[in-house]
């Protein structure tokens, strides 16, 4: 039987016991009644793992006694999804959570000329971004940006722009999902991926970004803005996709197929 598994916001690589928050310390105490004595796992969401026993059973500090930390290598496929926020606040989490299972190493909620939600929660999406990634039982936490202007990320042809946070982030394969008729030929983006990099090793394999734009698709001026950045125009199939729905299949293409 898999160990209770929990997320710790940083681990110096040093400790050799651990203060939990009142949070965490609240669920291991009072809601699974775990005792000293009793082993745990906790990451923090850069690759570590902890297996650690309860060493005090106070229910806003317990304290654990890490016994072995082993370290997790890097997601073998760097996806980034920037995809357009939703009217609906509850679909986009719900994207949110999926696509951080899936294994989405990164999600950009994407400012365009037709995005209706232009501010997230972003304590809300980090909090759901790690419950997915313990449901999941992964190591490294997805990187949840601010809201990023489509205009800045274009502007920054070789890379990803982010946050003072978080490194910057070569571009590698770059693509864009939309329904309009232009004058390059659209490929689907599973034949796309492997035309990019047909013979690439597993280890080899180099990151992917995608766009994604809000309920009503991106304006024409946007697409053109975004082939003219060489970012390549795909297809996620025959069927008119909701956008939450067109973000988990470019996360199951572009993470797991």
């Amino acid at each position: 039987m898999a160990l209770p598994y929990f997320y710790i916001p940083a681990f110096d690589g040093n400790s050799g016991e651990l203060t939990l928050d009142e949070d965490t310390s609240k669920h291991i105490i009072q809601v699974l009644r775990m005792r000293p004595g009793e082993a745990l796992q906790l990451t923090d969401g850069k690759g570590r793992l902890l297996t650690a026993v309860i060493g005090d059973d106070h229910r806003k500090r317990c304290r654990v006694i890490v016994g072995s930390v082993a370290m997790s290598p890097p997601r073998i496929r760097a996806v980034t999804i920037a995809i357009s926020p939703l009217k609906n606040a509850s679909r986009f989490e719900w994207f949110l959570e999926k696509a951080a299972e899936i294994g989405v190493s990164r999600i950009i909620p994407l400012l365009c000329a037709r995005t209706e939600r232009q501010s997230v929660r972003m304590d809300r999406l980090r909090q759901i971004a790690i419950s997915a990634m313990l449901q999941s039982q992964q190591t490294w936490l997805p990187k949840v940006d601010q809201p990023m202007d489509l205009d800045l990320l274009l502007s920054s042809p070789g890379r990803i722009p982010s946050p003072e946070t978080f490194p910057t982030q070569p571009a590698g394969r770059r693509f864009i999902a939309h329904c309009l008729e232009t004058p390059r030929a659209t490929a689907s983006l599973a034949a796309a991926r492997e035309d990019q990099d047909p013979a690439a090793a597993v280890q080899d394999i180099p990151p992917s970004l995608i766009l994604i734009g809000p309920e009503g698709d991106f304006t024409q001026k946007e697409v053109e803005a975004a082939l003219a950045a060489g970012y390549l125009p795909v297809s996620l199939g025959p069927n008119r996709l909701r956008t939450e729905t067109a973000g988990i299949v470019a996360a199951t293409l572009l993470c797991i197929a």
